[in-house]
């Protein structure tokens, strides 16, 4: 898999069809309503080994895999300053004119599989919640084999995981299929899939297993996927992957190609994965996860002839989260997490894996080399925050980029008066910039060139410690200052500002 991580990278256009979007988007056994014939089940199975046709498999399937399509409303911006802390000023120049947002139509296509006779529908989360944040779901419709649509509503979706819960809006017994045990599925073993490949309708195709478990590098709790050989494509994301008896074994996700289209390297996230988090996101329930709050780093080839250790065991601690279980635990940067819980730590069962499936304020056994020497550490797990709030986490400042920060959290006026975008400071932005971790003040991320502040000198990076001599710990701190200027008239503000390597030095900033 190096070839997925030195030349192409695993696609995260995973398998959604549709103009705009580029993600693919003691059980029941088979397609099945309540009255099938238990011998005529029995009968459609194929044997162990190649089968002669999938054709009795297929017809028996089918029936309960759907088609998925959604309309969201997204919100274009006219602005020329959009994203950029000057667009709200922008608009109050126009007049609340021309560079008002506009709204267009977009689309997506995927595949899902219905679980129960009253309408429960399993599919990918990037099917109905797709990465631009600016998009809002407004209809879901499921499209039956036979042509049939229905409406369809939102039951649950779970991000980490990207899985989703659907429930058909109709008073009807639909077929349905159900989940099989993915910890028996061996390499080699013949698999079919089901899906709706670039929109095209119910397609069937075919493989075998090429490996279970299978770590693509892309990091996350769940990188953790059953690999086949069967056909699947933009379009089959949500679809089902069925053993021979007729179960679902795996959820089409995810595929490797250097063209978008198949090269015989698909992943389907497990059934022993997927059907706990669906059972979860079916009843309503939170789902919620360990989480231990560090980052870390597979130990590769390097990483172990560097530190003596064996290939793809243990992951390296790179940085600790502040107040975080890790921190409390007194896990270090450097250390070399080796098992949690008792479970090896390998490329195919990762820390993030193995802490994601434990709950909240579980007390786990975590055992790392530190110097060459085992420790052995306990740690109160909290609870993983939202993707969102993890990628925010993992975000670095880079005080000489040049691309805009989002916009502040101000109302505008610092924009407006000041000409600075100004963001809290954190621990992490405090590392970056290379000052002390407790130091008090707020960070510049954007200034208007046109402003007093870019005159005299002031630029990303630079911390403010205070306005007219009163300390600055928030952005309202700040905001306040400018405020009680405005309401003195006075036509400037005296900033005390600290730069990296050089002492603070104070800057008065006239009002716009």
């Amino acid at each position: 898999m190096k070839n997925v991580r030195y030349v192409y990278g695993l696609s995260s256009a995973l398998l959604v069809g549709g103009a705009a979007i580029s993600l693919i988007t003691g059980a029941p056994v088979g397609a099945q309503v309540a009255q099938n014939d238990e011998t005529v089940m029995n009968r459609v199975v194929p044997v162990a080994g190649a089968p002669a046709s999938f054709a009795d498999l297929t017809a028996q399937l089918q029936p309960a895999v759907v088609n998925i399509a959604t309309r969201q409303r997204i919100e274009v911006q006219n602005n020329p300053f959009a994203g950029t802390p000057f667009a709200e000023l922008f608009n109050r120049r126009q007049g609340g004119g021309s560079g008002q947002p506009q709204t267009r139509e977009a689309q997506s296509l995927g595949s899902g599989f219905i679980i129960s006779a009253d309408g429960f529908v399993v599919t990918n989360n990037h099917v109905i919640s797709p990465p631009d944040t600016r998009a809002k779901l407004e209809s879901i419709t499921v499209t039956l084999p036979d042509g049939t649509e229905y409406e369809a509503e939102l039951v649950g979706a779970d991000a980490a995981s990207d899985l989703a819960v659907l429930k058909i809006k109709a008073n009807r017994s639909f077929p349905y299929v159900a989940f099989g045990d993915s910890s028996a599925t061996r390499v080699g073993e013949w698999v079919v899939a089901i899906g709706n490949p670039f929109g095209l309708g119910g397609t069937v195709t075919s493989g075998i297993i090429s490996a279970v478990y299978r770590n693509t590098g892309q990091g996350g709790a769940y990188d953790r996927y059953l690999q086949t050989d069967a056909s699947i494509n933009r379009g089959n994301s949500g679809g089902p992957l069925f053993d021979m008896r007729g179960n679902v074994i795996g959820i089409n996700n995810a595929i490797f190609s250097p063209s978008g289209g198949s090269v015989g390297i698909g992943f389907a996230i497990p059934a022993e994965i997927a059907a706990p988090i669906v059972e979860q996101l079916r009843s309503g329930r939170e789902i919620q996860r360990g989480y231990l709050g560090v980052q870390l780093q597979p130990i590769d080839e390097d990483f172990a002839a560097s530190l003596g250790l064996p290939k793809r065991r243990g992951e390296l601690v790179q940085t600790v989260q502040d107040d975080s279980p890790a921190l409390r635990a007194g896990l270090k940067p450097g250390d070399i997490v080796t098992k949690v819980n008792g479970k090896d730590v390998t490329a195919e069962q990762t820390v993030s894996f193995l802490v994601a499936n434990l709950e909240p304020g579980a007390q786990v056994p975590v055992e790392l080399l530190r110097d060459g020497k085992t420790v052995a550490l306990n740690v109160t797990l909290g609870k993983r925050p939202t993707e969102a709030e993890l990628r925010q986490q993992a975000q670095t400042f880079d005080p000489d980029a040049e691309e805009p920060m989002a916009p502040g959290a101000s109302d505008g006026t610092i924009e407006e008066k000041l000409g600075l975008q100004v963001i809290p400071m954190t621990a992490q932005i405090a590392r970056s910039l290379g000052v002390p971790t407790d130091t008090k003040g707020v960070v510049i991320g954007t200034v208007d060139p046109n402003s007093d502040a870019a005159r005299k000198g002031l630029r990303r990076g630079d911390i403010v410690l205070s306005a007219n001599y009163q300390a600055v710990a928030s952005v309202e701190d700040l905001l306040a200052q400018v405020n009680a200027a405005s309401a003195e008239n006075r036509e400037a503000i005296l900033l005390r500002v600290q730069r990296r390597t050089q002492p603070p030095a104070f800057f008065p900033i006239r009002l716009r």
